[in-house]
């Protein structure tokens, strides 16, 4: 095993150790009462930590063992093993503390497991559904470098990247739909590439391209390429730059529903 490698494994062993811990919070706090809004909340912010991290373990494939068993943690299964929506709360975060065990003890084997990490020989995002061909390649390129900066503990050039990806991927799913669409819609008069990024994500969820992810985006994220708003010059927190990486997932997601 490289030594390059097992950084990683130990980086990914290190990162479910953390969702698992604040999982059986979560777990706990929902047997409590799992009406609290605050539980919800705390519940689906560590759902969709939990969907990047899987995501990124099984190498983006949806046909990969842990991303069927994450997707299946969802389901409830009648008296005859059929799959239907709607599962308890509790029990799906149950199940997915399950998941994430499987994938901590596949990662503990001398030969990492089947589990897919991401490295140079396998790119850890696609972009096929960039609209924009020439936009791909740099996209890819600059996902990997803003995972490297992260990993390097630079969170202000790794949350910067972030929004820079998102801002490029709302902006081509934009320009697709066109100017008559999006003027139809309400949207602000002149080009896409005059609006601001606060904009440009506003009208991307008020058409329905995207959901309500980007609330979570902090206050230094939205302002990251304006100077005035100290977007460029604010020293950038750990969760600050995790919070960015975590709404860009989501994004890419609503994006490209197939993946």
């Amino acid at each position: 095993m490289s030594e390059s490698l097992e950084a990683q494994i130990k980086s990914f062993v290190s990162r479910l150790d953390q969702l698992i811990r604040r999982g059986e919070q979560v777990r706990d706090a929902l047997a409590k009462d799992s009406s609290n809004p605050a539980s919800i909340v705390a519940t689906r912010a560590w759902q969709e930590e939990c969907g990047v991290a899987i995501n990124q373990l099984s190498g983006g494939s949806k046909a990969h063992w842990l991303a069927r068993s994450f997707s299946e943690a969802f389901l409830m299964r009648s008296a005859k093993g059929n799959a239907s929506e709607g599962a308890a709360p509790q029990e799906i975060v149950q199940r997915l503390l399950d998941v994430l065990m499987q994938a901590a003890t596949a990662l503990s084997r001398e030969d990492g497991g089947p589990v897919i990490i991401a490295s140079e020989n396998v790119p850890p995002c696609r972009f096929e559904f960039v609209h924009n061909p020439e936009l791909r390649e740099v996209l890819e390129k600059a996902y990997t470098d803003g995972r490297l900066a992260m990993e390097e503990g630079d969170y202000h050039l790794a949350m910067r990247t972030s929004c820079g990806i998102l801002e490029a991927i709302v902006t081509d799913a934009l320009e697709h739909k066109g100017q008559g669409e999006l003027a139809a819609s309400g949207a602000p008069a002149g080009k896409i590439g005059d609006w601001s990024f606060n904009e440009r994500l506003a009208v991307a969820e008020k058409i329905g391209l995207i959901r309500g992810g980007c609330a979570r985006l902090p206050a230094a994220a939205r302002a990251y390429r304006d100077p005035a708003g100290n977007g460029s010059n604010a020293a950038i927190s750990e969760r600050d730059a995790k919070l960015a990486g975590q709404v860009l997932h989501v994004i890419m997601r609503d994006l490209n529903p197939g993946r």
